[in-house]
């Protein structure tokens, strides 16, 4: 059995993948391309193993690969205007030394992209529709296991 949070995350990520698949009239999906923020709290090796073992549980993604994109979390100082990398140096500024600064980005669990069995993203359907689906639903990393 996998990591519950990562499977926690990766139940929401199915079920916007089946409401998006469902809206656009698709039965099947090849792949989701997945945001991953460096510090969202969550491993990479564990999201994947959870999403092999739920996918297939699934008919709408059984088979489908999980791409993970990691996103590089960027922190940006109020006190001297610049931004720097988060995991490197933490809440405390390297150029300046103040503790003035938030996360500009690196939180991200957000799908990206989701593309359906045997066709090109240019593709349309016979519906008009694309074969890739660009959706912005994300999960709060702070709370994973609400959607925005």
């Amino acid at each position: 059995m996998p990591a519950l949070h990562e499977l926690g995350i990766v139940y929401h990520i199915i079920r916007d993948v089946e409401n998006v698949a469902r809206a656009n009239g698709v039965r099947r999906v090849s792949s989701v391309t997945l945001l991953l923020g460096e510090v969202s709290g969550v491993v990479p090796d564990l999201l994947l193993d959870a999403w092999r073992w739920a996918a297939d549980k699934k008919p709408v993604t059984r088979g489908a690969e999980l791409v993970v994109e990691p996103v590089e979390a960027v922190t940006h100082c109020e006190a001297c205007g610049r931004d720097y990398g988060t995991v490197e140096h933490g809440k405390t500024c390297p150029h300046c030394g103040s503790g003035e600064t938030y996360l500009l980005q690196g939180q991200e669990v957000m799908i990206k992209q989701i593309e359906t069995p045997d066709e090109d993203p240019g593709d349309v359907e016979p519906d008009g529709l694309a074969a890739s689906v660009d959706t912005p639903d994300a999960v709060d990393a702070a709370n994973p296991l609400h959607i925005v």
